[in-house]
This record gives structure tokens, C-alpha cells and sequence, in this order.
């Protein structure tokens, strides 16, 4: 039996995680999560059902926490993170406090166990993304081997990016000091059902579902590629049971789709989707920081473990549409 930490497991990617984990038997999982964003709803209570499964309401930036915390775990994934671009402006001093002290006192509690688990940190393509607007230029697809770029300290929007792009420091030097194996994965744009309220796609499914005429859409001209969620977390654990993944230094590998679009085309998407069309488009400004252009390369992944997404936007876009209508 092969027992797993998730850590912000109630959270969008921890409870996809938790599902596709729990297809293999062999697989104990212990989820933790404060609920401040992650939510007890039916979905993940019945998740929680499955014997395989133990959850623990913890805030992770309380030190006590770790002496309470089993020592057998073979793999960790650190999820746990304040996320969504709303709250990056209206609370950055939580982003960051909240996001680095839960990282350090996780690598710290794996430095001090005998056997010590292999680590999944979830880092960000905000770690890097300002490289555009800072520099005027970033290979499209972008590889792992780029700049990491926070262009303004003084943006509230980077206090998520820069606790992600000095997580990867503390992740990559603490494995290599006290010898344990990790993988830090920079996703792009994950989206499906259960994805919460605070980013792109649910924003204009709730839109559409209201019938907003005018409908307004920020950064049209912007361009982002999505990854359904099934593939993505199935990415994450090929990475994790991949003896590839094990050796020093830490691997960082993309986790992203290849369909770049732009946000007016997604929108027009949704709409064809739905079956409603706005008679008025209301277009308006990208957020101060936002960046233009998104899109991964995904070659190391696919050499690593020969990942590569298997759902169109089409489809997923379908099925997050199903899922937001039977909620509201």
C-alpha cells in the first residue's frame, strides 16, 4: 500500500487529484486542508467516504500541526496555496505569509523524518510570466528554462507569482541538501468542473448563465491555453511515479494544452456552448500586470513520462458547462 499527503486537498486540483489517485487500489490518502478556500460540499464529502481516505481540517502555517503528522507517507503533494487573481490584489500580504511559511514548514518537517517521502510542489507559470512585459520577449511555447521574472514588487497581482518563484528555490535547495526526491510542476491554466469562481472560465460560464448583454470580457486580445483538469492531474502523478523524477538536481516540467486561443475566441466558444449569443460584446482593458500570451512547451514532459492532454477544449469546455449549470 502506498500512503499520499495532499495537502490544500478540498481545494479545485486537490480533489481532482484525490479521484484520479484513488483509481489505483493500492493507494492510502490523507487530505488536509484549512477550508478557507477548499469547500466541504457534496462532491468532496463523497470523496471522503472512500475508507482509503482520512481528512484533516489543519491550517498548515501553525507549526504544531507537523508533530501530529504521520511520518510514512512515500509521496507528498503540496497544493496549498491562497490562489485567484482577485486575491492577490485584495489580500497580498496573505497570499504571501500564507503560501511560503506552509511550503517551509512542510520541507522542514520532511528534512527532520528518517524516510523521507518524494514531494510534488505545485508551482506556477506566474513565476516566469512577466518576463514578457519586462523584457519585451518570451519564447512561445516557453520552456522550462526561462527567466523568473517579478517585474513589480509594487503590483499587488505578483505577491502569488513571487511566493511560487521562491518556492521553486526552497524546493530545488532543500532536496538537494537533505537528499530527498522532488518534482516541482508549473501548471497552466487548469480548468473544469469544480474550479471555483475566481477565474476565467466560471467567471463567463455565471455571465452566460445571467444572460449579461452587454458581456464583458477583459483582454480580448490576450491569449491563454487551457488544460482540462482529468489530464492534468494524471500528469502529476505519472511525474511522481516516474523513477525519472527522482534523481538531483529537481526536475521542473510544464503541465499545459498546445490550443493556444485567445479570450475573445474562448468566449465565443462558451457562447456556441451554450446556445446563447450576446447581442453587445463589452470589451474593456486586461488587469494592470496581466500578461499577454500563455502557452507551454510540453516536450519534457512528453519525453519524461510521454504525457500529453488527451481532451479538446471542446469537450472539456462541454463538461465544465454541465457541471457549473446542475450548481446554479
Amino acid at each position: 500500500m502506498k500512503k499520499i499527503l495532499i495537502t490544500g486537498g478540498a481545494g479545485f486540483i486537490g480533489y481532482h487529484l484525490a479521484r484520479h489517485l484513488l483509481k489505483d487500489k493500492n493507494n492510502i490518502l490523507v487530505i488536509v486542508d484549512n477550508l478557507q478556500r477548499g469547500k466541504m460540499d457534496a462532491d468532496f464529502s463523497a470523496l471522503l467516504k472512500d475508507q482509503r481516505v482520512k481528512f484533516i481540517e489543519a491550517d498548515l502555517t501553525e507549526p504544531k500541526f507537523y508533530q501530529m503528522l504521520d511520518k510514512d507517507f512515500r509521496h507528498v503533494y503540496h497544493l496549498a496555496a491562497i490562489n485567484g487573481t482577485k486575491l492577490f490584489y485584495e489580500m497580498p500580504q496573505e497570499v504571501l505569509r500564507i503560501n511560503v511559511l506552509s511550503l517551509i514548514y512542510i520541507l522542514e518537517w520532511i528534512r527532520i523524518l528518517a524516510k523521507k517521502p518524494k514531494l510534488c510542489f505545485t508551482s506556477s507559470n506566474e513565476a516566469y510570466a512577466s518576463a514578457l512585459a519586462a523584457f519585451g520577449k518570451l519564447p512561445m511555447p516557453t520552456p522550462e528554462k526561462v527567466p523568473l521574472v517579478i517585474d513589480d514588487p509594487y503590483n499587488a497581482r505578483w505577491s502569488y507569482a513571487s511566493t511560487k518563484l521562491v518556492g521553486e528555490l526552497f524546493v530545488i535547495h532543500y532536496a538537494k541538501a537533505y537528499n530527498f526526491p522532488a518534482v516541482i510542476v508549473r501548471p497552466h491554466n487548469f480548468y473544469g468542473p469544480r474550479a471555483g469562481f475566481e477565474h476565467v472560465i466560471p467567471e463567463f460560464l455565471l455571465r452566460i448563465f445571467k444572460k449579461a448583454d452587454p458581456f464583458p470580457i477583459n483582454g480580448a486580445d490576450d491569449t491563454r491555453s487551457f488544460c482540462y483538469i482529468d489530464d492534468a492531474v494524471k500528469a502529476m502523478q505519472l511525474l511522481m511515479d516516474s523513477k525519472k523524477t527522482d534523481s538531483q538536481p529537481v526536475e521542473t516540467v510544464h503541465i499545459g494544452a498546445t490550443d493556444e486561443i485567445k479570450i475573445l475566441g474562448l468566449a465565443k466558444k462558451l457562447f456556441t456552448i451554450a446556445g446563447w449569443q450576446p447581442k453587445k460584446l463589452d470589451i474593456k482593458s486586461s488587469p494592470a500586470g496581466s500578461v499577454k500570451r500563455r502557452l507551454a512547451d510540453i516536450s519534457k514532459i512528453k519525453k519524461l513520462v510521454g504525457w500529453e492532454p488527451e481532451t479538446s477544449l471542446e469537450k472539456g469546455l462541454k463538461e465544465t458547462l454541465n457541471w457549473y449549470k446542475k450548481q446554479i
